[in-house]
């Protein structure tokens, strides 16, 4: 069996962070689309369709792990970042909004993580990211965010992406603890995933918080993240009024766009 790539790396800034990730010769990183920041030259960077696991069997196996990805809304591809000199090199990737890198070695994990679709950042090579199916019919149905998630598989270094401050909880055997599908980043295999009604008609009605909400019941670990990315798009989208300044004091603000030649 082929062990994944070893890693080190160095995570940068507070709340808009990036990962720089140490190659040795003909090392590999895998990354998404678009999170690539710099590189030292003498790394070799490859557009390769699939994840470029050591699953990809063949061009159907290709197909399939493209495939999966296409299901939890990532491009069909992923850029490989190969170390091609006899020294040490480095790759930096970057957090696509405010929130926190998290590392984590899938060996010390069970070789499993479950995490939302679009948390994953970067891996190295040889980690296969696939899809995880919610079975039960509830959770399929009113699932939301948190019905197709990604699998990540290997014994490598992995590193996820979340909003806002992100928390780490470790659950005991039979502990529940129920939160809101968007705020879920990831968790590991031991942990049942589930999702139960809020209860209650004016909870319902007027809660604001969505009729359903998720259950992760322990043993395991899991991660939490306090701006999920569709909170933080809908609160710009609601404020951002297609293009029309939305301030403070609606008299002033108005007053002040006409001022401005917004109001014309």
């Amino acid at each position: 069996m082929i062990s994944n790539h070893e890693v080190d790396y160095r995570i940068f800034g507070s709340e808009m962070q990036c990962v720089e990730i140490e190659l040795d010769p003909q090392e590999t990183i895998m990354a998404e689309p678009g999170s690539f920041m710099m590189m030292n030259d003498g790394i070799q960077m490859n557009t390769i369709f699939g994840d470029g696991s050591t699953q990809e069997n063949g061009i159907f196996g290709k197909l399939l792990s493209a495939g999966k990805r296409l299901l939890t809304g990532e491009s069909l591809f992923m850029t490989a970042y190969t170390n091609m000199v006899s020294g040490k090199r480095t790759v930096t990737f970057a957090a696509p909004y405010p929130g926190k890198i998290i590392p984590l070695d899938l060996s010390r994990m069970g070789g499993r993580i479950t995490c939302q679709k679009d948390a994953f950042l970067c891996a190295a090579k040889g980690v296969s990211i696939g899809i995880e199916f919610q079975k039960k019919l509830g959770t399929g149905l009113f699932g939301g965010e948190g019905f197709i998630m990604e699998k990540l598989e290997g014994d490598g270094m992995a590193f996820l992406h979340a909003g806002g401050h992100v928390e780490e909880r470790q659950l005991q055997a039979g502990e529940v603890l129920k939160i809101d599908t968007g705020c879920i980043v990831a968790f590991t295999k031991e942990v049942n995933y589930d999702i139960q009604f809020v209860g209650g008609v004016k909870n319902t009605l007027f809660g604001g918080e969505g009729v359903f909400f998720a259950t992760l019941t322990g043993p395991g670990k899991v991660w939490i993240q306090s701006l999920p990315i569709s909170r933080l798009a809908g609160r710009i989208i609601s404020y951002g009024g297609f293009g029309k300044r939305r301030e403070e004091g609606g008299i002033l603000g108005g007053l002040g766009n006409i001022l401005d030649g917004d109001g014309i």
